[in-house]
C-alpha cells in the first residue's frame, strides 16, 4: 500500500519499469527489489506470467490514454524504460513507438517523476534505417521533456538466461546441417550481459545529470568467431559457412515461416554488417561473453524463444 509520501511505498521508494517481465526489465526490477525499492510494471501485455510472484503490481502501458498513465507514473520516483519495437509490423512501426515514446516522456513530467533512465541501443545515429532512426528519435524526445535522464546504449546483442540471437544462433545450430553467416563474417560484434545493463541502469538512477552512456561487454568479436565460439561450445556438427546476405535472409525467413516467427530482418543484417554492434567507448560490463558460452552450454539453444508470440501476441491473434 503507498503512504502519502511521493516516491515511496511501504518497501521503499517506488520505481517503474515498462516490461518488468521481459529480458532487460526483469533484471532492473530484480535488482531494485534486491535493494528494497517497490516496483511496478508497465506493460502492454497485463496477461504474461508473473515472475516475482507478486511483488511486481502491473498496471497498463496506456498509451492511447494519457490521463491514465499520468495516474500510474503517480509518486514514481524513477522511470526505467525498456520499451521499443525490434520491427515494424502487426499494425505497430518504428514511428508510432517512437510517438508513444513520447506520450510516455510527457506522462512521466507531467506526473512528477525524478528521473527517467532509458535503454536504447549503441550507435543510434549511424544508420538511417528506421530502427536505428527511431532509437535516436526516441533519445531526442527525452532530451527535450525536461526531465533528469540517463540513456544507456547497449551494444546491440545482450545475453543472459533468455538471449534471443544467441539462443536463436545455438538452436539452429544443434538443428541444421548447415548454418551460414552473412557475408564474410568479419563485422564485429561486442556481445554484453543483461545483468550488465541493469547495474549499469540502476546505478545511474542516483545521478542528477544528464548523461549517456555505452554499455558493451570486456570482449570484441568477429561475427562469425562469436558462431564458431557458441559452436564449439554446444558440439554442434553444424558446417559453418560463408554465404551471401540474401541468401542467409532467405533462409532465415523459410525457417521463420514453419516457426511462426522473425528470427532475422534485412536492417539487421545490414546494420550487423556496418559494425554497429561495437562500442566505441570503455566498456562497462564485467561479464565475459566467452565464460558465459562455457557455462550455459547445456541448456543454450535446447529450446526455441519465439519473438512474434511474446511482443507482437496481441497483434498477432
Amino acid at each position: 500500500m503507498e503512504t502519502s509520501a511521493v516516491g515511496t511505498t511501504a518497501g521503499g521508494p517506488r520505481d517503474a519499469v515498462t516490461g518488468a517481465q521481459g529480458f532487460t526489465g526483469r533484471h532492473i526490477a530484480a535488482r531494485l527489489l534486491a535493494s528494497g525499492r517497490g516496483v511496478l510494471n508497465l506493460t502492454g501485455h497485463l496477461d504474461r506470467p508473473d515472475r516475482f510472484g507478486g511483488r511486481v503490481p502491473a498496471q497498463r502501458l496506456a498509451f492511447d490514454d494519457p490521463a491514465s498513465l499520468r495516474r500510474s507514473l503517480s509518486g514514481v520516483d524513477t522511470l526505467y524504460n525498456t520499451y521499443w519495437v525490434r520491427f515494424p509490423g502487426y499494425g505497430i512501426t518504428h514511428e508510432d513507438a517512437v510517438r508513444n515514446s513520447e506520450i510516455l516522456f510527457t506522462a512521466a513530467r507531467e506526473a512528477g517523476v525524478r528521473r527517467i533512465v532509458h535503454i536504447s541501443i549503441a550507435n543510434p545515429a549511424g544508420s538511417q534505417r528506421s530502427y536505428y532512426r527511431g532509437k535516436a528519435a526516441v533519445e531526442a524526445a527525452l532530451a527535450g521533456s525536461g526531465v533528469s535522464h540517463a540513456v544507456v546504449r547497449p551494444a546491440g546483442a545482450m545475453f543472459g538466461d533468455e538471449p534471443r540471437l544467441f539462443n536463436t544462433i545455438a538452436w539452429l545450430l544443434r538443428r541444421v546441417p548447415v548454418f551460414g553467416v552473412p557475408g564474410d563474417g568479419r563485422y564485429g560484434i561486442q556481445p554484453v550481459d543483461v545483468l550488465d545493463v541493469a547495474r549499469i541502469a540502476t546505478e545511474l538512477a542516483a545521478r542528477a545529470d544528464n548523461v549517456t552512456v555505452d554499455a558493451a561487454g570486456p570482449e570484441l568479436f568477429t561475427f562469425r568467431e562469436a558462431v564458431d565460439l557458441v559452436s564449439a561450445a554446444i558440439g554442434s556438427r553444424a558446417w559453418v559457412v560463408n554465404v551471401p546476405p540474401t541468401l542467409s535472409l532467405l533462409a532465415a525467413r523459410t525457417m521463420g515461416l514453419f516457426m511462426h516467427d522473425v528470427l532475422l530482418t534485412r536492417d539487421e543484417v545490414d546494420d550487423l554488417r556496418a559494425g554497429l554492434l561495437v562500442s566505441h567507448e570503455p566498456a562497462l560490463g564485467r561479464t565475459r561473453f566467452s565464460d558465459w558460452v562455457e557455462e550455459s552450454a547445456g541448456w543454450l539453444g535446447r529450446r526455441y524463444v519465439p519473438e512474434v508470440s511474446w511482443h507482437y501476441a496481441a497483434a498477432a491473434r
